[in-house]
Protein backbone atom coordinates (compact mmCIF):
# COMPACT_ATOMS: atom_id res chain seq x y z
CA UNK A 1 0.00 0.00 0.00
CA UNK A 2 2.20 2.38 1.15
CA UNK A 3 4.54 1.61 -2.32
CA UNK A 4 1.16 2.18 -4.32
CA UNK A 5 0.20 5.39 -2.58
CA UNK A 6 3.97 7.53 -3.06
CA UNK A 7 4.21 6.47 -6.83
CA UNK A 8 0.47 7.31 -7.00
CA UNK A 9 0.69 10.80 -5.06
CA UNK A 10 3.89 11.66 -6.81
CA UNK A 11 2.83 11.37 -10.24
CA UNK A 12 -0.69 12.78 -10.09
CA UNK A 13 0.74 15.39 -8.18
CA UNK A 14 2.98 15.99 -11.49
CA UNK A 15 -0.10 14.76 -14.13
CA UNK A 16 -1.41 18.41 -12.34
CA UNK A 17 1.76 20.80 -12.26
CA UNK A 18 2.66 19.64 -15.69
CA UNK A 19 0.39 21.93 -18.08
CA UNK A 20 1.32 19.43 -20.84
CA UNK A 21 0.83 16.43 -19.31
CA UNK A 22 -2.56 17.62 -17.63
CA UNK A 23 -3.50 19.05 -20.88
CA UNK A 24 -2.95 15.84 -22.61
CA UNK A 25 -3.22 13.16 -20.56
CA UNK A 26 -5.00 13.83 -16.94
CA UNK A 27 -7.84 16.10 -18.37
CA UNK A 28 -9.30 13.07 -19.67
CA UNK A 29 -10.17 12.00 -16.08
CA UNK A 30 -11.48 15.22 -14.87
CA UNK A 31 -13.90 15.91 -18.05
CA UNK A 32 -15.23 13.77 -14.26
CA UNK A 33 -16.26 17.26 -12.39
CA UNK A 34 -18.53 14.68 -10.14
CA UNK A 35 -16.97 11.61 -9.78
CA UNK A 36 -19.06 8.16 -10.06
CA UNK A 37 -17.93 4.64 -10.12
CA UNK A 38 -17.39 3.99 -13.54
CA UNK A 39 -15.60 6.72 -14.18
CA UNK A 40 -12.78 6.16 -11.70
CA UNK A 41 -10.66 4.47 -14.34
CA UNK A 42 -11.80 7.02 -16.99
CA UNK A 43 -8.53 8.13 -18.03
CA UNK A 44 -6.21 8.35 -21.04
CA UNK A 45 -4.29 4.90 -22.01
CA UNK A 46 -0.70 6.46 -21.40
CA UNK A 47 -2.30 7.76 -17.92
CA UNK A 48 -3.56 4.24 -16.74
CA UNK A 49 -0.26 2.79 -18.22
CA UNK A 50 2.28 5.36 -16.12
CA UNK A 51 -0.14 5.27 -12.82
CA UNK A 52 -1.36 1.99 -12.89
CA UNK A 53 -0.12 -0.44 -14.24
CA UNK A 54 3.91 0.73 -13.68
CA UNK A 55 2.78 1.92 -10.28
CA UNK A 56 1.24 -1.73 -9.90
CA UNK A 57 4.01 -3.60 -11.30
CA UNK A 58 6.44 -1.48 -8.71
CA UNK A 59 4.12 -2.63 -5.78
CA UNK A 60 4.55 -6.02 -6.85
CA UNK A 61 8.01 -6.58 -7.25
CA UNK A 62 9.04 -4.32 -4.22
CA UNK A 63 6.73 -5.77 -1.46
CA UNK A 64 7.51 -9.33 -2.67
CA UNK A 65 4.01 -10.65 -2.93
CA UNK A 66 3.16 -13.53 -3.56
CA UNK A 67 1.16 -14.18 -7.19
CA UNK A 68 -1.72 -15.02 -5.54
CA UNK A 69 -1.78 -12.08 -2.89
CA UNK A 70 -1.30 -9.78 -5.65
CA UNK A 71 -4.99 -10.53 -6.99
CA UNK A 72 -6.50 -9.74 -3.56
CA UNK A 73 -4.23 -6.88 -3.31
CA UNK A 74 -4.74 -5.64 -6.49
CA UNK A 75 -8.65 -6.43 -6.24
CA UNK A 76 -9.00 -4.26 -3.01
CA UNK A 77 -7.22 -1.67 -4.52
CA UNK A 78 -9.52 -1.80 -7.74
CA UNK A 79 -12.40 -1.82 -5.44
CA UNK A 80 -11.03 0.83 -2.95
CA UNK A 81 -10.58 2.95 -5.88
CA UNK A 82 -14.31 3.09 -7.25
CA UNK A 83 -15.58 3.48 -4.10
CA UNK A 84 -13.48 6.72 -4.07
CA UNK A 85 -15.28 8.04 -7.14
CA UNK A 86 -18.87 6.62 -5.93
CA UNK A 87 -19.70 10.12 -4.43
CA UNK A 88 -21.00 8.24 -1.94
CA UNK A 89 -20.51 8.43 1.84
CA UNK A 90 -22.60 5.57 3.53
CA UNK A 91 -22.55 5.02 7.30
CA UNK A 92 -20.67 2.48 8.62
CA UNK A 93 -19.05 2.00 5.10
CA UNK A 94 -15.32 -0.17 6.44
CA UNK A 95 -13.81 1.57 3.56
CA UNK A 96 -14.39 4.90 4.93
CA UNK A 97 -13.99 3.95 8.63
CA UNK A 98 -10.58 2.42 8.14
CA UNK A 99 -9.06 5.01 5.40
CA UNK A 100 -9.21 8.42 5.62
CA UNK A 101 -9.03 8.83 2.04
CA UNK A 102 -12.62 8.25 0.90
CA UNK A 103 -14.87 9.36 -1.66
CA UNK A 104 -15.80 12.72 0.00
CA UNK A 105 -11.59 13.30 0.15
CA UNK A 106 -11.88 12.46 -3.11
CA UNK A 107 -14.52 14.46 -4.53
CA UNK A 108 -12.74 17.80 -3.02
CA UNK A 109 -10.24 16.79 -5.42
CA UNK A 110 -12.07 16.40 -8.30
CA UNK A 111 -14.40 20.13 -7.97
CA UNK A 112 -12.92 22.96 -9.66
CA UNK A 113 -11.52 24.67 -5.92
CA UNK A 114 -10.02 21.50 -5.22
CA UNK A 115 -7.98 20.53 -8.38
CA UNK A 116 -4.15 21.56 -6.61
CA UNK A 117 -5.05 19.38 -3.17
CA UNK A 118 -6.10 16.12 -1.86
CA UNK A 119 -3.56 14.15 -4.66
CA UNK A 120 -3.15 11.28 -2.63
CA UNK A 121 -4.80 7.95 -3.48
CA UNK A 122 -6.22 5.16 -3.42
CA UNK A 123 -5.04 4.17 0.49
CA UNK A 124 -3.99 7.22 2.80
CA UNK A 125 -3.78 10.95 3.00
CA UNK A 126 0.25 10.90 4.42
CA UNK A 127 2.03 12.46 1.47
CA UNK A 128 -0.97 14.98 1.16
CA UNK A 129 -0.73 16.14 5.05
CA UNK A 130 3.48 15.85 4.66
CA UNK A 131 3.50 17.93 1.59
CA UNK A 132 0.37 20.63 2.56
CA UNK A 133 -1.63 19.61 -0.42
CA UNK A 134 -4.71 18.67 2.08
CA UNK A 135 -7.27 20.03 2.05
CA UNK A 136 -9.74 19.46 5.01
CA UNK A 137 -13.35 19.41 4.09
CA UNK A 138 -16.88 18.84 6.15
CA UNK A 139 -19.93 17.23 4.63
CA UNK A 140 -22.79 19.81 4.74
CA UNK A 141 -26.17 19.26 4.03
CA UNK A 142 -28.28 19.81 0.76
CA UNK A 143 -31.40 21.48 -0.06
CA UNK A 144 -32.30 18.62 -2.17
CA UNK A 145 -31.15 16.37 0.38
CA UNK A 146 -28.12 14.23 1.09
CA UNK A 147 -24.45 15.72 1.60
CA UNK A 148 -21.54 17.71 -0.12
CA UNK A 149 -18.05 17.80 0.74
CA UNK A 150 -17.17 20.87 0.67
CA UNK A 151 -14.14 22.96 1.92
CA UNK A 152 -13.50 23.77 5.78
CA UNK A 153 -13.75 27.48 6.30
CA UNK A 154 -10.14 28.48 5.81
CA UNK A 155 -10.29 27.75 2.76
CA UNK A 156 -13.35 28.35 1.20
CA UNK A 157 -11.85 32.74 1.62
CA UNK A 158 -8.74 31.46 -0.75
Amino acid sequence: MLVMDTWQYFLHRYFHENKFLYRHLHSWHHRLVVPYAFGALYNHPLEGLLLDTVGGALSFMLSGMSPRTSIYFFSFATIKTVDDHCGLMLPGNPLHIFFRNNSAYHDVHHQLYGSKYNFSQPFFVMWDRILGTYMPYSLEKRAEGGFEARPTKEFKED
